[in-house]
């Protein structure tokens, strides 16, 4: 016997194409890097005191950082949907979680502009990843098919 509950928030039977994800990690690596690339041009050395070095924040870096964070968000997410009823409201609460744990790294910044970059720079990653993953939750829920 099914709930009211059961049928306002199903589960996703059905992932969204594979093709999907990959168009979201690679628009949060794309925004990320153009963020990071408006970051240098302005004049901001992104340099982190890391132990007793400085270690320079390189396009690579931010790169790889925002493919490897958006994909383990997005297969977090995936794997949500097929256990939970209403996966995009802990998931989304653990992307924050994470971002403001992760956003204290930058805190190392050898100065304030860098540490405003750094954060932004998450910040980027964590809205266009949010955003998109939510309408692609969205357009993929057995209710909004229906329609």
């Amino acid at each position: 016997m099914t709930s009211a509950a059961n049928l306002s928030h199903p589960r996703l039977t059905v992932s969204p194409p594979l093709w999907i994800d990959l168009v979201i990690v690679g628009a949060a690596t794309i925004c990320a890097l153009v963020a990071w690339l408006t970051t240098r041009l302005s004049g901001v050395d992104l340099t982190v005191q890391v132990g007793g070095g400085l270690q320079h924040v390189t396009g690579l870096s931010v790169a790889i950082t925002a493919i490897v964070a958006s994909a383990l968000g997005l297969v977090t997410l995936r794997i949500m949907e097929r256990l939970m009823q209403r996966p995009l409201k802990w998931w989304t609460i653990l992307v924050v979680a994470v971002t403001l744990v992760s956003a204290m790294g930058p805190l190392g910044a050898t100065n304030l502009a860098a540490m405003g970059a750094l954060i932004g720079l998450h910040a980027v990653v964590a809205a266009v990843v949010l955003v998109a993953a939510w309408r692609s939750h969205r357009a993929w829920t057995p209710k909004a098919r229906a329609q």
